[in-house]
């Protein structure tokens, strides 16, 4: 045959199919028998068609694996939320896998693919080793993370959200309000989003030249316990602070038990904030000022990430960070006097 690739009307006669059913199999659907995608990646293949990203893979399986810590959290059913609605859009199945939080990174998540036969893997809240990637490249799968705990190395693509910024913008609002008592609880040290907002609240601080102190600066593990324990230490300070951006709004919430058990009315005693912008934060009383990061679209857009990898398509940048806003509601308020 000539070096020119086929057109798909040659393929798909040379497999006894449709041009339709050809097109499928290239665009990763699921709806096609098995023995038949087979046939025809394997001609595919022998023509040079299918795209970089697919080469020599063999899969075409139709499923997408989400690998995450849990579904205890709005924060991750909202993720789950936008991940499944690209799938569905493409007719691609997901796989949702469950680790043990803190342990999104060990060797065992890296047999998922295989054991699947999984097209791609969106890995939320973990890091990437080299040969964790490596591992994961070899089942012909393609691999991106959601909130990455660091910078993944390798060109690994990563979606999250402009954390820095909207610890910023948090801390900002409090600092407009007349607060200078500030306290911050981060998520786990190790975390690059719990890092980044710290930072936006430690430069708030310095732009209005108010002195970091680091008493008021507490680490959780962004659930409703580190909140809770973290608040429960920061007001037993001789001079407690009047304000606290907590790094989640799970965290938040703990924030609001402490203040309760400590006789504290939110906000004529203390002024609280969170982030994500979770459904319950319009149902909480008061109803939480958060900082909104758009976790169904993150999820849409990793998932759409994916895809571009295994259609063969070159990506703009490895790392993409969403916007985020500040939702002024009614736990924040003037210090009183």
């Amino acid at each position: 045959m000539s070096e020119q690739r086929p057109t798909l009307a040659v393929i798909a006669a040379e497999a006894g199919v449709s041009q339709a059913t050809v097109s499928k199999v290239i665009n990763g659907r699921s709806d096609v028998a098995p023995s038949t995608r087979e046939r025809i990646e394997g001609l595919l293949r022998a023509h040079n068609y299918l795209p970089p990203g697919r080469q020599g893979r063999g899969r075409g399986s139709g499923l997408v694996d989400l690998i995450i810590g849990g579904l205890d959290s709005a924060w991750a059913v909202e993720i789950l939320r936008g991940v499944e609605a690209e799938c569905a859009r493409r007719s691609v199945a997901t796989v949702v896998s469950l680790v043990p939080p803190g342990e999104a990174s060990p060797s065992g998540w890296t047999a998922l693919p295989a054991l699947h036969r999984s097209d791609g893997v969106i890995l939320v809240t973990a890091s990437v080793t080299p040969s964790q990637r490596a591992q994961v490249e070899r089942t012909g799968a393609a691999l991106v993370v959601i909130d990455p705990i660091d910078l993944p190395g390798n060109g690994v693509p990563s979606v999250g959200a402009t954390n820095w910024a909207g610890g910023l913008a948090a801390t900002e609002h409090l600092l407009e309000l007349g607060h200078r008592r500030i306290a911050a609880i981060g998520g786990r040290k190790e975390m690059l989003c719990s890092q980044a907002r710290i930072d936006g609240y430690r430069s708030a601080l310095e732009r209005a030249g108010v002195e970091v102190d680091r008493d008021l600066i507490r680490f959780g593990d962004f659930q409703h316990e580190g909140g809770f324990r973290c608040a429960q230490e920061l007001l037993a300070l001789p001079e407690p602070p009047t304000a606290v951006f907590a790094g989640s709004d799970q965290q938040a919430m703990g924030v609001y038990e402490a203040a309760r058990q400590g006789g504290l009315s939110i906000p004529r005693d203390l002024s609280v904030i969170g982030f994500d912008d979770l459904p319950m934060c319009d149902w909480l009383s008061p109803p939480l000022t958060t900082v909104r990061q758009p976790l169904e679209e993150m999820g849409r857009v990793a998932a759409r990430t994916l895809f571009q990898l295994m259609d063969g398509q070159p990506l703009v940048s490895p790392r993409m960070e969403l916007s985020t806003e500040l939702r002024v509601r009614l736990s924040t308020a003037p210090p009183r006097p």
